[in-house]
């Protein structure tokens, strides 16, 4: 209790700024250098090249756009094309550009046989340059990396990249790196991905898209919500028992009964009929979902499993393996996956109840966690406003949580939430926890990201967040800041960088000395600012938003803007003081700033309603 008492005395100092939070954040990773040339390979010198970009004869779809893409952006930074041979075509290979599992490459540099399919090797000897994957999609991978790390070329959104012009491409002769992701399965979709974007940011999972042309994508059969389509609810009115019994003794259609025995054969004929029709032909996983709820049943058996193993997740894990188990033979290549999330987020005290090899369990339990501290120090818990959750000192329940899954299951993907979904427009705390959060994910044993809840919409650094989501799944060891640095100058301008960077240093530091950040938070101050840091980020925004930058760049600042002057509305600050006679007037120009930078929510679960049917004497928290 005293140190909870001593925490609480900290956060009110913080919030009322008798002492100022030092705006010091350390974004973790390892700090980057760009490739230094030391002994200089030109691959292009005065707009001219003699290189050839050579693919193996038999080259796939895949190799052949990666060779696209090399030439390609080759040609928009100096001018010209090298050619593209297939291996046969050519006698010499003098001044080659080798892409993929060509023989000569694997002549001067033999192949690693513990290079995954992803991953790829970037090598140069004065007159080769290899760029080699484990498998045709690491060879993608390595052109884009190439196209990024060694040319300059950057994909901040799906509709700006940078690209340098260069009369001049010159590399180092004795480049030798070979490059792993961290994470086996990684997904990122922003608003306006497609599979070139995917490719280009290494992301491999689509869900729907097959993606041929870029080495294919993990699909699905079934994904999310899907036992409402394996145990249809139609059956409830013949069969209640095939559902949940609630705490009230009634059966309900919000959960199925996994412990009846004979769901099971309903679920796998119609996950049977599922993959059949799939029109995704190389979709290879399928989902078990339950709905979005807690009303778990509470049948004698179910509770007799949940008893038995320690844990309600039991009967979804039985359930999963027999699933798995009974289609197996016909679909052996199959993974079956299912959510641990609500009831069933945490693992079962009994680890002997094992998940099957071809079964993966898809860890939801950051929907819980607080975002603006360590995952592995802050046990705060969404949805407890209770004195000892904001401040007492407690155990790191979701971290520990998440390393007992990996003891029960071969493979396990993170369902990672990055925003606030109730306050969609508010800045969300979670810059300076990114990346120590996947470290410890990679490091604990997780294998794959298989979603991220960034996508839908570009308000509150949320292009920003994408970007580095992407660079932190990919590696985990990143440095974050370095990448940063990168997009603020890219998409806000040179001029506008380095205030809008002080604006997230200030905020992200703020919020952690003085609140939790969780990812369903009514509340919507988000952390608690003194009047002179208010002041200070007014003033910081006010210079990036008159520093010399494009249009386009100033409208991405304006929009940006739009978080803070959301946070100012709600707590009645500035020109939005509820005794300002022109309060209303000021949340009316706040509403029309939303639509006129296409923000049509403030929370993700509805639409902004149209003008004529507000209210501006109402906060911006009430336009829902």
């Amino acid at each position: 209790m005293f140190k909870a008492i001593i925490s609480l005395i900290e956060v009110i100092v913080f919030s009322l700024g008798l002492v100022p939070v030092k705006a010091d954040v350390n974004y973790g990773g390892v700090k980057y250098s760009p490739p230094a040339v030391a002994q200089p390979m030109y691959l292009a010198e005065n707009g001219q090249t003699d290189f050839t970009v050579v693919v193996p004869d038999d080259a796939s779809p895949c190799v052949n756009t990666a060779a696209n893409v090399f030439i390609t952006y080759f040609a928009k930074i100096c001018g010209c094309a090298p050619s593209l041979k297939a291996e046969s075509e050519i006698r010499g290979f003098e001044n080659t550009v080798l892409l993929g599992n060509t023989a000569f490459s694997e002549s001067l540099k033999p192949a690693d046989e513990n290079l995954s399919g992803d991953g790829f090797l970037i090598y140069s000897d004065g007159s080769h340059l290899i760029i080699r994957g484990g498998a045709d999609t690491g060879t993608l991978y390595g052109v884009y990396t190439f196209l990024e790390e060694y040319l300059g070329v950057r994909r901040f959104t799906p509709k700006l990249e940078k690209v340098p012009e260069n009369k001049n491409i010159v590399i180092d002769s004795r480049v030798d790196r070979t490059v792993e992701p961290s994470f086996a399965v990684r997904r990122n979709d922003c608003a306006g991905t497609n599979d070139e974007y995917r490719a280009a940011t290494r992301m491999n999972v689509s869900f729907w898209s097959e993606a041929e042309d870029y080495g294919g994508a993990l699909t699905y059969v079934l994904w999310d919500v899907t036992l409402d389509r394996l145990v249809p609810d139609s059956l409830f009115e013949q069969h209640p028992e095939y559902f949940a019994l609630g705490q009230d003794g009634k059966r309900t259609t919000d959960h199925v009964c996994l412990s009846n025995p004979d769901v099971l054969p309903i679920a796998v004929e119609n996950a049977r009929q599922a993959i059949l029709d799939c029109p995704r032909k190389t979709s290879k996983h399928i989902h078990i979902g339950q709905k979005d709820n807690e009303n778990y049943c509470r049948c004698e058996t179910c509770e007799a499993l949940y008893e038995k193993y320690g844990g309600i997740c039991a009967p979804t894990i039985l359930f999963t393996n027999a699933f798995a188990d009974a289609l197996d033979d016909e679909f052996p290549d199959f993974t079956f996956t299912f959510y641990a999330y609500q009831e069933t987020d945490r693992p079962p005290a009994d680890l002997s109840l094992r998940c099957r090899e071809n079964v993966v369990p898809v860890l939801c339990g950051l929907h819980k966690a607080c975002r603006s501290h360590p995952l592995t120090d802050c046990g705060a818990v969404d949805g407890d406003d209770s004195f000892e959750n904001l401040f007492g000192e407690k155990k790191p329940q979701i971290a520990e949580d998440f390393a007992n899954w990996v003891k029960i299951a071969d493979r396990t993907y993170i369902y990672d939430y990055t925003i606030n979904f109730l306050n969609t427009a508010q800045f969300f705390s979670n810059f300076g926890t990114m990346q120590q959060t996947m470290k410890y994910m990679r490091d604990t044993g997780i294998t794959g990201y298989i979603y991220n809840c960034g996508d839908g919409h570009e308000a509150a650094f949320n292009e920003l967040r994408n970007y580095l989501l992407c660079k932190v799944q990919w590696d985990v060891e990143c440095d974050v800041e370095y990448w940063m640095n990168e997009f603020l100058k890219g998409y806000y301008g040179e001029a506008a960088a380095p205030y809008i960077k002080e604006i997230i240093d200030i905020q992200t530091s703020q919020i952690s000395a003085t609140a939790h950040a969780f990812d369903f938070d009514w509340h919507y101050q988000s952390g608690f600012y003194p009047l002179y840091t208010v002041a200070k980020l007014d003033s910081l925004w006010n210079k990036a938003l008159n520093a010399d930058i494009t249009k386009d760049e100033k409208f991405n600042v304006e929009r940006a803007q739009l978080s803070w002057e959301y946070y100012k509305a709600n707590l009645f600050i500035g020109r939005y003081f509820f005794l300002n006679p022109l309060r209303m007037k000021a949340n009316e120009e706040l509403y029309d700033a939303f639509k006129s930078h296409g923000i049509n929510r403030i929370c993700s679960f509805g639409l902004i309603p149209e003008k004529e049917n507000l209210s501006f004497i109402e906060r911006p928290i009430e336009w829902r």
